[in-house]
C-alpha cells in the first residue's frame, strides 16, 4: 500500500545542530504537529523524537487508528527525528503517534509538543494553532515596571477549577473566558498586582492540581482553547495585572500516553531508577543531562513566555531536582562525579534555562520553590549563582505559621520564631509564601490554624497577615485566605464565597484588601524588599510581652515606618518603645480598627520624648491594642 506520508521537513540542518547540542529553545517552531501549505494545498506537517523506535505512524479518526497507514520517515542525520506531511487534515483533528519499539512492542503516545490536547479522560492530542491577535502591546512595553524588585509584588495564587465555578451547576467548572471578568474585577479590587495560576498545562489526573503533566504544551481543554486563555491572560493585563503560571520542570508522570518510556526506552528519563524515579509523587524525573532533553525544556518555557505572554515562571520543587538524595535513604540514589548529592546536571540545566529566559525576556520574573539553604538560589549566575529572580521563603513560612499555631501563653518560648527569620533573610531575594500547600491534606485552613475563640481567631490572622505585608520581601496568599476560608482547599468545588455574608469573613476580607492599599502606597514596604538597609529590629526580645518592632526603610527617609505588633490578647498599656525619629508619630493602619472585626483601641498622634530607649535617644509610649499590629508613620 502506498504511504499517503509525503516527505517535508521544517528542520534546517541548523535546527538539527542546536537540538541535538541542546540549545534550540524554540523547539515549538518546528516540531510536533505544525498546519503547512505546500503548493496551494494544506497539510499538516508531523515531527517527533523517537531515536529508538523502530518505526512512528500517524494515527488518528482519519485513518482509523491504523498504525500502519501514515508511516513518518526518519531523518537521515541520526538526529532520531520522524517526520513527514500528510495533506487532508487540519485544525482539529485528533491524532496519536504509534510507535513500534526495537522489542516489536506498539504504543500510542500524545505528541510531547501537541498545543492541545483531548478533554480528560481522553488522552489524544489534536491540531491546533497558537496564533491570536493580542492587543496587550501597552502592558507588553511596560511590564518590567510591574516586575521589578523595588516594585509592590503581592500575589494571588489560585487554582482556576476551584476559584469559583457555575453557580447554577456547582460541579461545572468555568472556561478561561467565563471566569475573565469575575476574576480581573476581584483581582483589581483587592489590590492584588500579580495573579499566580497553579499549573494550566494538561494533565489527565485533576487532583494532581496540574503539577502531572502530560500535554507540557497544551493549554488544558478543561477550561476552553488556547485562544481561550489567551484572552484571559490578555484582559488581565489590560486591567494591569501581571500574570505567573506555575512550572513543572521537576518530575512527569506514568502514564501511558505521556514521555514515559516514549519510544521503549527511557528517553527523558534516566533508565536507573535511582535517578529517574521520584519516590514521593511515584513520577519520573527528566534526565537533565541529555541535551535533546534540555533543548525540550527551554523550549517549553520559552514557549509560555513567548506564545501566551506569560510574565514569570514559579519553577516547582526545585529542591528535587538540585539533590540526588532528595527523598532517598542511603542506597537508594547515585552520587556525582566527585561523590557528592548534589545533581550537578539539574543544576547546569537551572542556570541555562535562567540564562535563556533573561536573553530572551529580560522582563519576565523567574521564582524557585526551594526548600533547602542550597546558596545564592536568587543571585546571579555570573556571581555564582542560579539565577532566578526571586525564592519562596519556606523557613519564614514554617517559622512563622508553627509560631501563631501556639496558644499566646506559650508564645514568650517560641519568641525565636518571629525573629529568626532576619538571619538569613537578605541572602536570598525572597517570596512570603502562604500557598496551597498550607491548607491542604489535614494542615487546616489559615483561620483554622490560629487559636483562641472566633475572635481571637481572625485577631491572630490579622495580626498574621500585617507581619507578612510589613516584612521584608514580595508577598504571596492562596485563594480563600483573604476571607479566612473555614474548610481545607478542595479542588472539586468552588471557595466558599457565601462567607463574605458573615460578619468575621466579609471584615478580614476589607482587611486584606486595605494591606494591599496600603502595602502599595508605603513606599517603606517595598523599595528596599530584598536589602538589609531596608529592615531594622527596634525590639526582638521582648519575649514576655508578646511584642516585636521593626523599621521598614524605603529611599527617603520620610517615608520611613514603624510596625509594631502585639501577640498576646492583654493590651500592653503605656508600652514604651525606641523610635528612629523625634516628632510626632500617627498610626496609619491598625488591625484592631472595628472595621476589620477588631475591638477599636484609638489613637491619636503620639508625640516622642526625649527618653533614651533601646539605643534611640528617643521615645514613645503607646497602648497596644490586643492580638493586633499598627504602622507609625512620621508625620510631616
Amino acid at each position: 500500500m502506498n504511504n499517503p506520508v509525503e516527505v517535508f521537513s521544517l528542520l534546517t540542518e541548523f535546527d538539527i545542530n542546536l537540538f541535538c547540542a541542546g540549545k534550540h529553545f524554540k523547539l515549538y517552531e518546528k516540531l510536533g504537529a505544525q498546519t503547512v501549505y505546500i503548493d496551494g494545498k494544506q497539510g499538516v506537517y508531523f515531527a517527533i523524537w523517537a531515536p529508538n523506535a523502530q518505526g512512528v505512524s500517524v494515527i488518528g479518526n482519519f485513518n482509523g487508528w491504523n498504525p500502519n497507514s501514515h508511516q513518518l520517515f526518519v531523518r537521515w542525520d541520526e538526529s532520531g527525528i520522524w517526520e513527514g506531511v500528510i495533506f487532508g487534515i487540519g485544525l482539529g483533528e485528533v491524532y496519536k503517534y504509534s510507535i513500534l519499539t526495537k522489542s516489536n512492542e506498539r504504543l500510542e503516545k500524545a505528541d510531547p509538543f501537541s498545543l492541545a490536547m483531548e478533554l480528560a479522560p481522553g488522552t489524544a492530542s489534536v491540531v491546533s494553532t497558537n496564533w491570536y491577535q493580542w492587543n496587550d502591546e501597552k502592558w507588553m512595553r511596560q511590564r518590567k515596571e510591574s516586575n521589578r524588585l523595588d516594585r509592590p509584588i503581592s500575589v494571588y495564587e489560585l487554582h482556576l477549577g476551584s476559584w469559583i465555578r457555575d453557580p447554577n451547576t456547582p460541579d461545572r467548572q468555568l472556561s478561561y473566558r467565563e471566569i475573565a471578568d469575575s476574576l480581573i474585577g476581584y483581582v483589581k479590587d483587592m489590590g492584588f498586582t500579580h495573579v499566580e495560576f497553579m499549573p494550566l498545562m494538561e494533565h489527565p489526573y485533576y487532583p494532581s492540581w496540574g503539577y502531572q503533566i502530560t500535554g507540557y504544551f497544551a493549554a488544558s481543554s478543561r477550561y476552553g482553547s488556547p485562544q481561550d486563555l489567551m484572552f484571559l491572560i490578555e484582559s488581565l493585563h489590560k486591567n494591569n495585572i501581571a500574570v505567573i503560571l506555575d512550572w513543572v520542570p521537576s518530575h512527569f508522570p506514568g502514564d501511558a500516553n505521556g514521555l514515559y518510556r516514549f519510544d521503549g526506552t527511557a528517553l527523558f528519563e534516566h533508565e536507573d531508577p535511582r535517578k529517574g524515579f521520584h519516590p514521593d509523587w511515584k513520577s519520573y524525573i527528566f534526565n537533565y543531562g541529555r541535551n535533546e532533553v534540555r533543548s525540550f525544556l527551554i523550549s517549553n518555557a520559552l514557549f509560555w513566555l513567548d506564545r501566551y505572554h506569560i510574565d514569570g515562571l514559579r519553577v516547582d520543587a526545585v529542591a528535587s531536582m538540585l539533590y540526588l538524595d532528595y527523598s532517598r535513604q542511603d542506597g537508594e540514589w547515585i552520587a556525582n562525579e566527585f561523590g557528592g548529592r548534589e545533581n550537578l546536571e539539574a543544576v547546569h540545566f537551572i542556570k541555562e534555562f535562567n540564562e535563556a529566559v533573561n536573553a530572551n525576556f529580560p522582563d519576565v520574573l523567574t521564582i524557585a520553590e526551594e526548600s533547602t539553604s542550597w546558596p545564592q538560589v536568587s543571585k546571579p549566575i555570573q556571581e555564582g549563582g542560579l539565577g532566578f529572580d526571586m525564592k519562596w521563603m519556606m523557613g519564614w513560612m514554617h517559622d512563622t505559621l508553627n509560631y501563631f499555631k501556639e496558644d499566646p501563653i506559650n508564645r514568650k518560648y517560641h519568641h525565636d520564631k518571629m525573629t529568626f527569620s532576619t538571619v538569613y533573610a537578605f541572602s536570598e531575594h525572597f517570596m512570603l509564601p502562604l500557598s496551597h500547600d498550607e491548607v491542604v491534606h489535614g494542615k487546616q485552613s489559615l483561620i483554622n490554624k490560629m487559636p483562641g475563640d472566633e475572635w481571637q481567631k481572625f485577631a491572630n490572622l490579622r495580626t498574621l497577615y500585617l507581619y507578612m505585608f510589613t516584612f521584608s520581601g514580595a508577598k504571596l496568599l492562596f485563594m480563600g485566605a483573604e476571607f479566612g476560608q473555614n474548610s481545607e482547599w478542595n479542588e472539586n468545588r468552588s471557595l466558599d464565597w457565601h462567607l463574605l455574608y458573615e460578619a468575621p469573613h466579609k471584615k478580614l476580607h476589607h482587611y486584606v484588601k486595605k494591606l494591599n492599599q496600603i502595602y502599595r502606597s508605603e513606599p517603606a514596604l517595598y523599595e528596599k524588599a530584598f536589602s538589609v538597609h531596608g529592615f531594622e529590629w527596634l525590639e526582638a526580645g521582648d519575649s514576655d510581652n508578646g511584642v516585636v518592632a521593626y523599621i521598614r526603610r524605603g529611599h527617603d527617609a520620610a517615608n520611613d515606618l514603624v510596625i509594631v505588633l502585639n501577640m498576646t490578647p492583654l493590651i500592653r498599656y503605656n508600652y514604651r518603645l525606641g523610635m528612629p525619629y523625634s516628632g510626632n508619630w500617627e498610626v496609619v493602619f491598625n488591625s484592631d480598627d472595628i472595621s476589620f472585626y477588631g475591638s477599636g483601641v484609638v489613637f491619636s498622634n503620639i508625640k516622642t520624648q526625649e527618653i533614651p530607649w533601646m539605643n534611640q535617644e528617643n521615645s514613645i509610649e503607646i497602648d497596644l491594642p490586643p492580638l493586633a499590629g499598627v504602622i507609625l508613620k512620621l508625620t510631616k
